[in-house]
């Protein structure tokens, strides 16, 4: 699966907070913000619902990634989406680390990959 999932008990404004807050306590901090909804009605007058795709970066982890592999940076940032579907629930997607450096076939970025992917169970187990 390339991604992990959860669906939240919160409203789509106070998932993008909690999700902010668990990322910081993971040492991450979001350094992107992409608002799809408003991006899509300015740029084709589209109406869209709520999604937005947060650029996260934990400095540590990334120094790390880049020292064993430098082509790995175009896996950077770790990209968390929020969305509200139709119904009105709101879904957490965070990107699946290992699914990513799979085809990289290097035991050391695999090890690491499972090290982000558990960081980032932590943040979807806290929502």
């Amino acid at each position: 699966m390339y991604h992990l999932s959860k669906t939240v008990h919160l409203n789509f404004t106070e998932t993008i907070g909690k999700v902010t807050d668990e990322l910081k306590k993971e040492g991450f901090g979001v350094i992107t913000s992409i608002d799809l909804k408003e991006t899509f009605r300015k740029k084709i007058n589209v109406i869209f619902r709520n999604y937005i795709i947060l650029g996260a970066c934990n400095p540590d982890y990334a120094h790390k990634a880049l020292l064993l592999n430098d082509k790995v940076g175009v896996f950077l940032p770790c990209n968390i989406v929020v969305q509200e579907h139709t119904d009105g629930k709101v879904e957490v997607s965070v990107v699946n680390p290992e699914e990513m450096v799979e085809r990289i076939y290097d035991p050391n970025l695999t090890n690491f990959a499972s090290e982000v992917r558990a960081s980032m169970e932590r943040v979807l187990g806290h929502l």
